[in-house]
């Protein structure tokens, strides 16, 4: 068990959840996540939070989609935890350094999607350039309202493992 989720282990509540929200933005989720507690390993941590996660109703995932700024922007719709904001930033690092052109093409794609589907667009970004994030964005407006809610959801999910592999190294 690392440092981190043993001190974790054993914070209050209030507390735990607030530490563990900069993984997600859903407060139903960390708090659920901080009642599992003691979490004995980190595959417990990530199979503990998957399930959470797959069990949440759409206003918690919204919740949480909030938490994240824009593809190509640095702040969220929802103040999130500073933590949270810096990941967001390493996260989209590499589509960050992508030319002007890509840049508007995804600035007028996020606008877009949030026409249609009225969120934002979520991505796992990590690793993926500017040009690949563009090219999935444009797949996936033209998914329906139930098909994109799942994937926006898979997205997050897939953010979350991250986060929390950071958050418990430290």
């Amino acid at each position: 068990m690392s440092e981190v989720l043993a001190r974790w282990n054993g914070l209050p509540q209030e507390e735990a959840v607030r530490e563990i929200l900069a993984c997600c933005g859903s407060k139903t989720w960390a708090a659920s996540m901080a009642l599992k507690r003691p979490i004995q390993d980190e595959d417990s941590l990530m199979t503990t939070s998957d399930a959470i996660w797959s069990g949440l109703g759409e206003q918690d995932w919204l919740e949480a989609f909030r938490s994240h700024p824009r593809i190509g922007e640095s702040h969220a719709e929802e103040v999130a935890p500073a933590q949270s904001s810096a990941w967001s930033a390493q996260e989209q690092q590499k589509a960050s350094s992508a030319d002007e052109a890509v840049m508007v093409a995804l600035k007028w794609g996020n606008r877009e999607y949030e026409h249609k589907f009225g969120r934002i667009f979520i991505i796992c970004a990590t690793g993926k350039s500017a040009s690949e994030i563009l090219e999935i964005l444009r797949r996936r407006l033209h998914n329906d309202e139930a098909t994109e809610l799942r994937q926006a959801a898979e997205e997050q999910r897939q953010i979350m493992h991250i986060r929390l592999n950071k958050w418990i190294a430290g």
